[in-house]
Order: C-alpha cells, then structure tokens, then sequence
C-alpha cells in the first residue's frame, strides 16, 4: 500500500515534460501574482484552465473566457474536483474580438493572453481590448509562436519548400494548411503591446529545447525534466536562444 501511494505521486514522464515547457512561463507568473495580494485575472483563450486553476488555487480570482463550450464544461468540472469555492473561477463563452462585451473595462489585475493571437482576427485590436480592461497599473502575460522557431522547425522536419514559406510570408505561415493564422517576431509583439499603451516589462524565450528534443531522450536521463527545466530557465532571458524559442513571452503593463 505504502508503495502504490507513493507511486501515485510521482507525476509521469509526460507531466514531467509538460512541467518543463512551461517551467519559464510560471516562474513569470509567479512574479507577478506573488508581488501582491490576491488578483483578479483574465485568462483568454484559458480552456480547460491549465493556468487558470492552479492560479485560482493561489487564491486568486479567476476569469476564463473561451469560445469552447466543451472545454469550459471541463474547466468547470476541474475546478469542482479541486475543492475550490464557486467564487474563485468563473467561465465565460467568449473570444478575444469580443472581449469587451464579456468584461468590464478597468475591472481586471492581470491578463493571460497565451496561444491566443496567433488566431487573432487583428491582434492590434484584440491587445486593445486587453489594455481597455486593465485596471491602472495591471499587467499582460503574452505567449505567442515565434516565427523564426517555425523557419528551423519545418527544416528540421524535412520540409524545406514550407520553411522557406514560413520565412518570407509576412505572417510566418508555412503554407495554406498551417493551422495557426499568424507568428511573430520579438519586435513585432513588442510594438504590438506598445501601440496598445503596454509598456514592455519582460521578455522570455519559452520552449528553447523541449519543441526540439525527443520525449524519448528527456525521459531516458533520471534527471531529464529537471535538467531540461533548469537549460530553459538558464537561457529564457538571453537574445541569442530566444530567437529561436518555439514561443515568446513578453510582459507589458498599463500606466498607473
């Protein structure tokens, strides 16, 4: 007994390798949500609340707005199984176009808009909408897909005609069956929070190596996840690496 208890602890090879790939962007968050008291937060596109619950459990206020019904049905359930009060997460069918219909204006701490431009109708007016609902000095979490990183991807892959596609479309696709509408450079989404009145506070690059690096080599090391972690956080804040991360996170904030 004592030994099958102890083995349900232990998170499995792909929970280690989740925890990996997202290592940088928590320890961002973490930052912020630790700097003061319990928050408001809007997570965009949050489905089945992967960082919504977790930061619901911090005992923060969390909003979820997706345009899933099903995945906010599981988010709901989640929240359930965690314990949490009712009060602490609530879920919204919604998406970034209409953010403003979904969200007060001035009523949220911190925004989460991960994975979510890159399927953005115009991202200039969705990173708007995030600033207008932004109190006073709140703050936004950006991930989005790198371009550079989808340019060595494809190569890598083998797909070279879709890498030199992805490299001269100026929306970094890699052709007409590339599920994601946009990426961007580190410039691009810098200007793209600047013109919403963000002021850049962070950059990151997240996924460096694990986007490139076999599941089978991770798990094989006893170590390998944490290693893995660790090579992330090392190398999150230098330009060289981040160039090529399979994400970027910036953090901007709104003027008090």
């Amino acid at each position: 007994m004592a030994d099958s208890a102890a083995s349900a602890t232990v998170p499995s090879p792909a929970t280690r390798r989740a925890q990996a790939r997202t290592a940088v962007l928590w320890a961002a968050l973490r930052t912020v949500l630790d700097a003061e008291g319990p928050r408001d937060v809007l997570d965009v596109g949050g489905g089945t609340g992967g960082f919504a619950v977790p930061i619901a459990e911090l005992g923060h206020r969390v909003t979820v707005v997706d345009p899933s019904p099903d995945a906010l049905a599981a988010l709901e359930r989640r929240a359930a199984e965690s314990g949490m009060p009712k009060e602490s997460l609530r879920a919204v069918q919604g998406d970034l176009g209409g953010l403003l219909e979904q969200v007060e204006p001035g009523s949220v701490d911190l925004v989460l808009c991960h994975g979510v431009l890159e399927m953005a109708d115009d991202p200039a007016v969705g990173l708007a909408a995030v600033a207008e609902v932004l109190r006073p000095g709140g703050v936004v979490s950006v991930l989005a897909a790198n371009r550079t990183a989808a340019v060595v991807a494809r190569a890598l892959s083998g797909h070279f005609a879709e890498a030199q596609r992805a490299l001269s479309d100026p929306t970094g696709r890699f052709g007409p069956q590339d599920p994601l509408a946009a990426r961007f450079s580190e410039d691009e989404l810098s200007h793209l929070l600047t013109n919403a009145g963000l002021t850049v506070e962070m950059v990151h690059g997240v996924r460096v190596f694990t986007d490139l690096v076999s599941g089978a080599l991770i798990d094989a090391a006893p170590q390998g996840a944490a290693d893995l972690a660790a090579l992330e956080a090392a190398v999150a804040d230098r330009p060289e690496f981040r160039a090529v991360a399979g994400r970027l996170h910036l953090v901007g904030r709104k003027a008090r």
